[in-house]
């Protein structure tokens, strides 16, 4: 089968189409014709060997995929060929076929498109256990989402709005802010480039503090770090909750730890595969929520580019750029 390989530790400059032996159903395993595969920013991370795994070469990045079972091992109940499906991977997924614990497939509805459902559970499923179960938000809380036009954090601003907030879009263009908007966002701000000297940081904590307004952010989910987080966990509400959801800044920033004490505040990490695999029955739970908001046209992946298997690189760059907006999909035939 043809397989986009990491066969040493760089860019996407490096990653080859390469051949690997077709994967078997093992116990408790199923094989998937893979029609599509999302592209997230762990698939940035995991080739230059800067993720929290480090798979041994050579493999292929593609964290979450789409497609139908061709084969179950011994044990398997919960899906059968010809099943639609789609899963979560840690990586692998921009190949033709690939083999995933039964236990991580969840059937899709007939109509869902390949490219959406290839688009779906990281973000969203990300986004749902940051805001439900780590954030705690509620009907008529603030959220403030910094990166608000990229994968997760569109849907973020749609789960917000879905679950009753008012939600604030912090984007790097205007063109983003207008796409968050589309999708929910009440309101929103562009802010600039960094690195910030302290100048900017504080320009940029008042424009975060002039957008949610005195009482500050219930909720700020950040997936974008740098020097973006200290201006933005200024602008946190009393006993607010700042959800550390990535980096895409490139830098991981140090918070003084006076700004917590101060707003009684809570820094919260946010790692939703550790989550589902530690909570497998609460994982479940909000998956069949996530479909229902999706059959209810309340949630759907905004697709801004799809590219084949054999340009599969190409996507992570465009990822890589931060000018991706909503989600980058590989489609492969």
């Amino acid at each position: 089968m043809k397989a986009l390989l990491s066969k040493q530790i760089g860019g996407p400059e490096t990653l080859e189409l390469g051949e690997l032996p077709s994967p078997e159903a093992k116990p408790g395993h199923a094989v998937i014709d893979v029609k599509a595969c999302g592209v997230n920013f762990p698939d940035v991370l995991i080739i230059e060997d800067k993720y929290q795994f480090k798979p041994q070469r050579p493999f292929s990045p593609g964290g979450e995929v789409a497609g139908i079972v061709t084969a179950v091992g011994e044990g398997v109940t919960n899906v059968k060929v010809g099943d639609r499906v789609l899963g979560n991977t840690g990586w692998g997924g921009m190949a033709e076929e690939i083999a995933l614990p039964a236990a991580k497939l969840i059937n899709i509805p007939e109509k869902m498109p390949w490219d959406e459902a290839a688009a779906f559970i990281m973000t969203y499923g990300t986004s749902h256990y940051a805001l439900k179960r780590r954030g705690h938000l509620k009907p008529g809380h603030t959220l403030l989402v910094l990166g608000a036009a990229g994968g997760v954090g569109l849907a973020a601003v749609e789960l917000g709005k879905a679950m009753g907030a008012r939600v604030i879009a912090a984007c790097s263009t205007q063109e983003k802010v207008d796409l968050a908007k589309k999708h929910g966002a009440d309101d929103g701000v562009v802010y600039g480039r960094g690195p910030f000297d302290r100048d900017g940081q504080k320009q940029l904590s008042e424009l975060f503090k002039n957008a949610c307004g005195p009482k500050g952010a219930d909720v700020i989910y950040d997936a974008v770090g740098g020097d973006y987080a200290e201006p933005a966990f200024r602008s946190i509400a009393w006993e607010g909750r700042y959800l550390v959801i990535g980096f895409a800044a490139g830098d991981i920033p140090r918070l003084p730890l006076n700004l917590p004490l101060l707003k009684g505040a809570d820094i919260v990490g946010v790692f939703w595969g550790a989550f589902t695999n530690n909570e497998p029955a609460n994982y479940r739970a909000d998956v069949e929520e996530l479909l229902e908001l999706y059959s209810q046209g309340k949630i759907r992946p905004h697709v801004s580019e799809k590219f084949p298997l054999e340009k599969a690189a190409d996507a992570i760059t465009h990822l890589a750029s931060r000018k991706a907006m909503g989600k980058v999909v590989v489609t492969i035939d």
